[in-house]
Protein backbone atom coordinates (compact mmCIF):
# COMPACT_ATOMS: atom_id res chain seq x y z
CA UNK A 1 0.00 0.00 0.00
CA UNK A 2 1.51 3.22 -1.11
CA UNK A 3 0.98 6.33 1.17
CA UNK A 4 0.42 10.12 -0.56
CA UNK A 5 3.28 12.35 -0.52
CA UNK A 6 0.94 14.92 1.35
CA UNK A 7 0.58 12.50 4.27
CA UNK A 8 4.21 11.61 4.60
CA UNK A 9 4.53 15.29 4.59
CA UNK A 10 2.10 15.58 7.42
CA UNK A 11 3.56 12.74 9.73
CA UNK A 12 7.29 13.88 9.14
CA UNK A 13 6.12 17.43 10.59
CA UNK A 14 4.35 15.48 13.49
CA UNK A 15 7.26 13.35 13.95
CA UNK A 16 8.80 15.47 16.39
CA UNK A 17 5.84 16.00 19.13
CA UNK A 18 5.55 12.65 19.22
CA UNK A 19 9.20 11.66 19.82
CA UNK A 20 9.03 14.13 22.55
CA UNK A 21 6.04 12.27 24.16
CA UNK A 22 7.93 9.19 23.93
CA UNK A 23 10.64 8.16 26.82
CA UNK A 24 14.20 9.22 26.07
CA UNK A 25 16.20 6.71 23.52
CA UNK A 26 18.84 4.27 24.65
CA UNK A 27 22.53 5.71 24.84
CA UNK A 28 21.04 9.10 22.42
CA UNK A 29 20.09 6.46 19.56
CA UNK A 30 16.39 6.86 17.87
CA UNK A 31 15.28 4.77 15.49
CA UNK A 32 12.72 4.98 12.67
CA UNK A 33 11.14 3.57 9.97
CA UNK A 34 9.60 5.48 6.62
CA UNK A 35 8.42 2.81 3.97
CA UNK A 36 7.50 4.78 0.08
CA UNK A 37 5.88 2.78 -2.16
CA UNK A 38 5.21 3.66 -5.96
CA UNK A 39 4.15 2.59 -9.38
CA UNK A 40 3.99 4.29 -12.78
CA UNK A 41 0.87 4.66 -14.46
CA UNK A 42 0.89 4.82 -18.29
CA UNK A 43 -2.38 6.68 -19.84
CA UNK A 44 -3.05 6.51 -23.77
CA UNK A 45 -5.75 9.33 -24.41
CA UNK A 46 -8.89 8.06 -26.17
CA UNK A 47 -8.91 10.30 -29.21
CA UNK A 48 -12.46 11.89 -30.24
CA UNK A 49 -14.07 11.02 -33.57
CA UNK A 50 -15.74 14.67 -33.85
CA UNK A 51 -13.61 17.26 -32.86
CA UNK A 52 -15.12 20.11 -31.21
CA UNK A 53 -13.93 22.59 -33.97
CA UNK A 54 -15.83 21.88 -37.20
CA UNK A 55 -13.34 20.99 -40.02
CA UNK A 56 -13.62 20.36 -43.33
CA UNK A 57 -14.60 16.53 -43.54
CA UNK A 58 -11.65 14.37 -45.73
CA UNK A 59 -11.82 11.48 -47.90
CA UNK A 60 -12.76 8.40 -45.78
CA UNK A 61 -9.43 6.19 -46.25
CA UNK A 62 -9.99 2.41 -46.07
CA UNK A 63 -7.40 0.60 -43.69
CA UNK A 64 -6.17 -3.27 -44.44
CA UNK A 65 -4.56 -5.07 -42.04
CA UNK A 66 -1.23 -6.53 -42.69
CA UNK A 67 0.99 -8.74 -40.55
CA UNK A 68 2.15 -6.87 -36.85
CA UNK A 69 4.70 -6.77 -34.52
CA UNK A 70 5.07 -9.23 -31.83
CA UNK A 71 5.72 -5.95 -29.44
CA UNK A 72 5.13 -2.35 -29.58
CA UNK A 73 7.34 0.19 -27.61
CA UNK A 74 5.35 1.84 -25.03
CA UNK A 75 6.97 5.27 -25.07
CA UNK A 76 5.55 5.67 -28.99
CA UNK A 77 2.56 5.47 -28.60
CA UNK A 78 0.66 8.53 -28.49
CA UNK A 79 -3.57 7.65 -28.61
CA UNK A 80 -6.32 5.26 -28.90
CA UNK A 81 -9.42 4.90 -30.89
CA UNK A 82 -11.95 2.14 -30.43
CA UNK A 83 -13.07 1.15 -34.17
CA UNK A 84 -14.81 -1.99 -33.24
CA UNK A 85 -16.37 -5.01 -30.19
CA UNK A 86 -12.77 -6.08 -29.78
CA UNK A 87 -10.20 -3.88 -31.26
CA UNK A 88 -7.97 -0.73 -30.40
CA UNK A 89 -6.30 1.28 -32.90
CA UNK A 90 -3.02 2.43 -31.46
CA UNK A 91 -1.44 5.79 -32.84
CA UNK A 92 2.21 5.80 -32.69
CA UNK A 93 4.19 8.90 -32.83
CA UNK A 94 6.11 7.79 -35.88
CA UNK A 95 2.76 8.06 -37.63
CA UNK A 96 2.08 4.35 -37.43
CA UNK A 97 -1.28 2.68 -36.90
CA UNK A 98 -1.26 -0.59 -34.89
CA UNK A 99 -4.60 -2.39 -34.19
CA UNK A 100 -4.80 -3.99 -30.98
CA UNK A 101 -6.93 -7.16 -30.67
CA UNK A 102 -8.39 -7.71 -27.44
CA UNK A 103 -9.35 -11.39 -26.03
CA UNK A 104 -12.86 -12.39 -26.56
CA UNK A 105 -14.65 -11.59 -23.41
CA UNK A 106 -13.22 -8.29 -23.75
CA UNK A 107 -15.36 -4.94 -25.31
CA UNK A 108 -13.44 -1.86 -26.75
CA UNK A 109 -16.67 -0.30 -24.88
CA UNK A 110 -14.30 -0.20 -21.62
CA UNK A 111 -12.06 2.25 -22.74
CA UNK A 112 -14.18 5.05 -23.57
CA UNK A 113 -11.96 7.39 -21.61
CA UNK A 114 -8.53 5.89 -22.51
CA UNK A 115 -6.15 3.18 -22.10
CA UNK A 116 -3.68 2.54 -19.34
CA UNK A 117 -0.54 0.31 -19.53
CA UNK A 118 1.66 -1.30 -16.44
CA UNK A 119 5.21 -0.22 -16.88
CA UNK A 120 7.04 -3.04 -18.27
CA UNK A 121 10.78 -3.74 -17.37
CA UNK A 122 11.44 -3.59 -21.46
CA UNK A 123 9.39 -0.67 -22.17
CA UNK A 124 7.41 -2.95 -24.97
CA UNK A 125 4.19 -3.90 -24.97
CA UNK A 126 3.72 -7.20 -26.06
CA UNK A 127 0.96 -9.23 -27.66
CA UNK A 128 0.08 -12.75 -25.57
CA UNK A 129 1.76 -10.97 -22.57
CA UNK A 130 0.83 -7.24 -21.79
CA UNK A 131 -2.97 -6.03 -20.98
CA UNK A 132 -4.79 -2.88 -21.40
CA UNK A 133 -6.51 -1.30 -18.06
CA UNK A 134 -9.37 0.50 -18.40
CA UNK A 135 -10.52 3.69 -15.74
CA UNK A 136 -13.32 1.61 -14.78
CA UNK A 137 -10.96 -1.29 -13.93
CA UNK A 138 -11.04 -3.82 -16.18
CA UNK A 139 -7.93 -5.51 -17.80
CA UNK A 140 -7.85 -6.94 -21.22
CA UNK A 141 -5.21 -9.16 -22.52
CA UNK A 142 -3.70 -8.88 -25.81
CA UNK A 143 -3.92 -11.38 -28.24
CA UNK A 144 -2.12 -9.96 -31.10
CA UNK A 145 -1.17 -6.67 -33.09
CA UNK A 146 -2.04 -5.81 -36.91
CA UNK A 147 -0.25 -2.84 -38.55
CA UNK A 148 -2.85 -0.76 -40.45
CA UNK A 149 -2.04 0.65 -44.15
CA UNK A 150 -4.34 3.43 -46.21
CA UNK A 151 -5.62 1.05 -49.05
CA UNK A 152 -5.09 2.94 -52.34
Amino acid sequence: MSIPAPLVLILLALAPAAMASEPAPLDGVALAQLTIHSRIVIRIPRLDASPSMPLPMPKPVRLVEKKGPKCVPMDTLAGAVMTSANTIDLLTTEDEQVRAHLADRCQALDFYSGVYLKRTSDGMLCAKRDALRSRSGSTCEITGFKRLQVKH
